[in-house]
């Protein structure tokens, strides 16, 4: 019989639909893979360099179970640097890639009788990771008018003596978008008066466009950092998905906590990835500047060609590489005899006619919505863009 647990989680729809693409790629089908976050550059020379050194010179043991002191010390000398916030090597735990940390996070802070606010639409594995501790998490639905930010005035009302946190994510995945100053400043008042934590999100801080400026939450005070724990990677910023190196910055007593957790399950990331890190975070940065550019060019073509097609609607979102078009409009019609009712419904034709995969909204707790990935060659965009405008052009 198996643990109670697993009956309340179900697996990430995200790497579903990749699985399925792959499956049909596997059998011949030319998919256009729109579903996965995952940056479609190399990682980076001077990375992959540091990873070859660390092997040829046997830096292949066990390290500390939170991470070695020279990445440590890296991570510290960018949150100051970049981010403004202070931290001492006590404040840091490095684990295998970000969700790992917000794993430990749920499993350090949260249990029976506890809520967790997530913000809809969410990343799919929040609410799933709040379940899996036994707390339960309570959707705030946000709003495209607002650029899917919270709004707090909705975020008091949903605060009971039993919140624990909440989460943010900024910029977002899926909807691409990021918390202004004034925003987080009000989340920060609520949380303090509330006595409840923070966790910030921010995998995505490097990817933003149009000269906007990330602010991490935790840089506004020193009591606001107290109730805060900031969670970063390298996957992302520098595509290194597959190297599975996470961060998380945080009061020193929850540190702790989580780095006791993580003794028991994981123990240290992989001693070679941690000297990539290192590379990574201390090493020339134009290359992070570089995908920075490219995808800001694959977004403006994209939102601009899916503002073209009958039925879709879709803002410009100012960071991360997801665009979050709205599909209300197609939802209830038919196409060639499917009737598609839900965004799922759409997801699963646009795949199996069109060959073309995303994710549908109601994976993120946010139906009438579709994501799509655009980390992946103006060419694949192009040819998805055209396959979905001519597989929709029969809506009726």
């Amino acid at each position: 019989m198996l643990a109670e647990r697993t009956k309340k989680i179900k697996p990430s729809p995200t790497l579903a639909v990749d699985s399925k693409a792959k499956e049909m790629k596997a059998k011949g089908f030319d998919v256009v893979n729109f579903g996965v976050g995952e940056p479609d550059f190399d990682t980076p020379e001077h990375i992959k360099e540091a990873a070859i050194k660390a092997i040829k010179e046997g830096f292949t043991k066990y390290t500390p179970v939170g991470g070695i002191d020279e990445l440590k010390e890296a991570i510290i000398e960018k949150l100051e640097k970049d981010n403004k916030i202070k931290y001492e090597k006590e404040n840091i735990l490095v684990s295998c890639g970000a969700k790992h940390s917000l794993y430990n996070i749920a499993q350090a802070l949260f249990g029976p009788g506890d809520e967790v606010i997530i913000p809809a639409p969410y990343w799919v594995s929040y609410p799933d990771q709040v379940l899996l501790n036994d707390a339960t998490p309570v959707i705030l639905e946000t709003y495209e008018e607002d650029n899917f930010m919270l709004r707090p005035e909705l975020l008091k009302e949903k605060i009971t003596n039993k919140t624990k946190a909440i989460i943010i994510n900024s910029p977002s995945n899926p909807t691409g978008f990021i918390y202004n100053e004034k925003v987080l400043q009000e989340i920060a008042e609520i949380a303090l008066k509330n006595n409840i934590y923070i966790i910030s999100d921010e995998i995505y801080e490097k990817l933003i466009y149009d000269g906007m400026r990330h602010i991490s939450i935790a840089s506004f005070s020193e009591e606001i950092k107290e109730r805060t724990i900031l969670v970063n990677g390298l996957s992302k910023s520098h595509s290194m998905t597959g190297w599975r190196i996470g961060y998380a910055a945080g009061p020193a007593d929850i540190i702790k906590a989580m780095t006791n957790l993580q003794s028991q399950s994981t123990s240290n990331p992989t001693s070679i990835a941690q000297k990539a890190a290192v590379a990574a975070l201390k090493g020339p940065q134009d290359c992070v500047e570089e995908m920075r550019k490219e995808f800001e060019k694959r977004r403006n073509y994209i939102v601009n060609e899916l503002n073209n097609i009958t039925g879709i609607s879709c803002k410009m979102p100012q960071g991360a590489f997801y665009v979050f078009p709205n599909v209300k409009q197609i939802l209830g019609k038919k196409i060639e005899s499917v009737e598609i009712k839900s965004s799922m419904d759409l997801s699963i034709y646009l795949l199996e006619k069109a060959q073309v995969a995303l994710v549908p909204g109601s994976a993120f707790g946010a139906e009438g919505y579709i994501r799509i990935s655009y980390a992946t060659s103006m060419e694949n965009l192009s040819k998805g863009i055209e396959r979905i405008r001519n597989s929709l052009e029969g809506l009726q």
